[in-house]
């Protein structure tokens, strides 16, 4: 891997030294870029998104180390060649682009989420049934779309799984869990899923999956429940035949730390501020363009 890392730095190294031309040349708009570029550039991010799906299971301890090289590696494979094919001040004013404009926006959204989230937790006496699971997985996809992904499973996650742990047959909830409140539940509103949340930063409207997508995600979750509802049910007999009995049948809920949720909601209001502030004129120049503070080319923060 140092060795195919090694390659392709000296690659680019040449191509500055050799190539200044590239240098030189006007930036390309992203208009342009997306009428020519070619699927081949795809493959890096296959690559990436592979080694995290089978790395880890593969080769947990090597992935752990070296997690940092796989990811350079693909980057470089898909940049030199980008800078190599259009020139090096488009291939860095799109670099940038992604990573002030996408990435920075989504873990700060992230971080926001995962540290108010993490400090909500319900707590009680929760008997891990298959409707007590139903119910719980509801909950969650419900609160996905309005807290994101990340808020909802740091909420959700934990009652989850002490209602479920005198039970030997339960790896099918958290699966479901994944499926449901991770993924699906975060369709229907920009804070719920982070590519919602680039496309609200780019001018879609609020409201557009809830107008779009809310009879594809109630259909979905209905046979997601229904088919999770029927395992249940059969790992649930199991268990009680086993002998197996839940620890606590009662109802005594209560929610730790809910002075949190103001804080959540002040993350949600500053997801909606970002796409709404900018198309006001106050924070637009005379030419109609967001005011904001230029670093490269076509990137502004």
């Amino acid at each position: 891997m140092k060795k195919i890392l090694s390659v392709l730095t000296l690659t680019a190294a040449a191509t500055a030294l050799c190539c200044p031309s590239v240098f030189a040349a006007e930036i390309m708009h992203s208009a342009e870029l997306g009428a020519g570029i070619s699927l081949v550039f795809a493959i890096p991010f296959v690559g990436m998104l592979l080694c995290i799906a089978i790395c880890p299971l593969v080769i947990p301890e090597k992935w752990e180390k070296w997690r940092w090289l796989f990811v350079l590696f693909w980057s470089l494979l898909f940049l030199i060649p980008f800078a190599l094919t259009y020139n090096v001040p488009t291939m860095v004013d799109q670099l940038l682009e992604s990573l002030v404009g996408d990435y920075l926006t989504f873990i700060v959204l992230l971080f926001g989420l995962f540290c108010v989230a993490g400090n909500i937790c319900l707590e009680g006496d929760l008997a891990g049934t298959p409707k007590t699971n139903v119910l719980l997985l509801l909950i969650g996809t419900a609160l996905a779309s309005w807290i994101g992904t990340t808020g909802a499973s740091m909420v959700m996650i934990r009652p989850i799984l002490r209602a479920n742990r005198w039970r030997s047959k339960c790896v099918q909830t958290v699966v479901f869990f994944i499926f449901l409140v991770s993924n699906i539940g975060g369709c229907l509103t920009p804070i719920g899923d982070p590519p919602l949340l680039m496309g609200f930063m780019r001018g879609v409207p609020f409201t557009w999956e809830l107008q779009h997508l809310l009879p594809i995600m109630a259909l979905n979750v209905v046979v997601l429940l229904a088919i999770y509802f029927v395992m249940d049910q059969r790992a649930y007999r199991k268990d009680l035949a086993a002998g197996r009995k839940p620890l606590s049948g009662g109802a005594k809920l209560r929610l730790s730390g809910a002075h949190n949720i103001v804080f959540m909601l002040v993350i949600v209001l500053a997801v909606v501020l970002s796409g709404v502030l900018p198309g006001m004129p106050l924070f637009q120049n005379a030419a109609g363009d967001v005011l904001g503070i230029h670093i490269f080319g076509s990137v502004s923060l």
